[in-house]
């Protein structure tokens, strides 16, 4: 028995199909009694087929490779019983999984969340706080800044809306480097010209200096395209499908939370004082807090950002990290998105709803201070507000997306709320009772802005395997888009004929986008693939 023994040849192929891992590896001699393989009688139908080892006494051993008809390959339990379906150990030298399975099967035995994930996801959160909240720093102290630089209220609208207008060219070419060079360089990027325009605004603390605050504001700008469509591709790269919703809500919560800073500390740093030379020492204070906090940011995402966790959090990531690069043309899929009727339907809508919050957000104080003079302070309590509830309203989103992946359902509901609420805040606001805004206003910013990571999250869905960063890039361009056309109009109807004839225009607007909302198809590609591949 100790002695070499010659490889008993094949079967004939008409005893079974063939095993799909492509045939059987170098045999491995056994000893003991042999079995007949399959324990399968003469008779029997052949449910599997073998290829045998020699036995010890000379008669047919057990098979090395097992398989069921049809079935895909896979690796036998220690002491799985033998019959129809169950497979053996595979001897050495066979092929692996994952080269039967395409890759992906090898892809999918690693998935694995990475305990950086939290950290990776908090830090881009603080970054993009810093950005909004330097977005809005002008425009919910308007008229302060309007006397300090002796400039229009037109003019210190634009600071809010050259965010608006530096993303629309530059979505493009930046989407193309997420895809082609990942997330950490344009982490990178993003933080450093955050803190630059930060630093650049401090040279502009003379009422001549407007143009200076202008070029930190584009820098700023700059740096919001480096930030804005990354939330979901940080949670598709970082986190597993139970907890990917949630991760988008987080990160989206950032900016949100930026924004309700940049609604509360402007007011409180900067009092609307008669002393030129006192306003400017309160508003270089503002303007170094934000630019050491930049910096500080900046530092740390180079010490800790990583490009993706060692293995991928989920099975849909893993089929799309095992695609070659070679097969990716990011031309190809900008225009397969763009004839994806669902995801062209949803890039409209997206772009009212937020188009619509912009508007709201850059022309709050003038709305307040018209009705309520003297209330600068208020005004930023009242956008800070929306901010909070909205990132409530964001936070039940996701974890509610995570738990029923009723997309469409959770984005119509949201979509009539938001409007819903536009509409009760317009009548309230002229009624002469601050608590009543700040009560229809909360109504208003939990659905307004809980809606910005479902339009995130459903996208990603609409259009999987493409690029997240593509995506919600388009997304976010139509918000641009929309959102200076909104700002405007509003801005000058408002001049014109009041303001609950400015907010009637976002009410007929979000009134669309509910109607457009309805016809959507929840075609869910990324829940399929994780169902498929498990």
């Amino acid at each position: 028995r100790t002695q070499a023994r010659p490889a008993a040849p094949q079967r004939p192929a008409a005893e079974g199909p063939p095993c799909p891992q492509g045939g059987p590896g170098p045999a491995r001699p056994r000893g003991g009694a042999g079995r007949r393989a399959g324990r399968a009688g003469p008779g029997a139908p052949p449910r599997s087929a073998a290829v045998s080892e020699p036995g010890g006494d000379g008669r047919e051993g057990r098979s090395g490779r097992w398989c069921r008809r049809g079935a895909e390959p896979s690796r036998a339990e220690p002491g799985a019983a033998h019959g129809a379906g169950m497979v053996l150990q595979e001897p050495a030298g066979a092929p692996s999984l994952s080269t039967a399975a395409g890759g992906v099967g090898d892809a999918a035995a690693e998935v694995q969340l990475s305990r950086l994930r939290w950290a990776v996801l908090v830090l881009f959160s603080s970054y993009s706080l810093c950005n909004a909240f330097q977005w809005i720093q002008y425009g919910s102290i308007n008229n302060i800044f309007m006397r300090f630089y002796d400039v229009s209220p037109f003019a210190i609208d634009w600071l809010s809306m050259s965010y608006m207008l530096i993303y629309i060219p530059l979505l493009f070419p930046v989407a193309w480097l997420l895809d082609k060079r990942g997330l950490r360089l344009i982490a990178l990027a993003g933080s450093a010209l955050n803190a630059v325009g930060a630093w650049v605004k401090l040279g502009s603390l003379k009422p001549h200096l407007f143009p200076v605050t202008v070029l930190g504001q584009v820098i700023c700008g700059l740096a919001q395209v480096f930030i804005l469509g990354m939330p979901s591709r940080i949670a598709s790269v970082w986190f597993g499908s139970h907890e990917v919703s949630t991760a988008c809500s987080f990160a989206v919560f950032g900016n949100q939370l930026g924004i309700a800073a940049g609604f509360l500390v402007p007011p409180v740093l900067v009092p609307n004082v008669e002393d030129v030379e006192k306003l400017a020492y309160h508003i270089s204070i503002m303007f170094f807090m934000t630019a050491g906090v930049a910096s500080a940011l900046f530092i740390l995402v180079i010490i800790v950002f990583k490009e993706k966790p060692p293995s991928p959090p989920s099975r849909a990531q893993a089929s799309i990290q095992s695609r070659p690069t070679a097969d990716y043309s990011y031309v190809q899929s900008i225009l397969r998105l763009l004839r994806n009727i669902n995801f062209l339907l949803l890039m409209i809508t997206y772009g009212l709803n937020v188009g619509c919050f912009y508007a709201l957000s850059t022309l709050l104080n003038r709305m307040v201070i018209h009705r309520y003079p003297g209330e600068e302070v208020n005004a930023g309590r009242i956008g800070l507000t929306i901010i909070l509830s909205g990132m409530a309203g964001a936070l039940i989103s996701g974890i509610w997306l995570d738990k029923t992946k009723t997309y469409k359902q959770t984005t119509l509901v949201v979509y009539i709320m938001s409007l819903v609420g536009m509409i009760v805040y317009t009548f309230t606001l002229n009624l002469g009772h601050l608590w009543v805004v700040f009560v229809t206003a909360g109504l208003l910013g939990f659905f307004m802005t809980g809606y910005l990571p479902l339009g995130f999250e459903f996208a990603a869905e609409l259009t999987y395997p493409e690029s997240e960063g593509t995506s919600s890039g388009l997304l976010n361009v139509s918000a641009q888009i929309f959102g200076i056309a909104f700002t405007i109009g509003q801005g000058q109807i408002m001049d014109r004929f009041g303001t609950e004839a400015g907010n009637l225009l976002l009410c007929s607007i979000l009134f669309l986008g509910t109607v457009m909302t309805a016809f959507i198809k929840a075609d869910l590609r990324r829940q399929q693939a994780n169902l498929e591949n498990e």
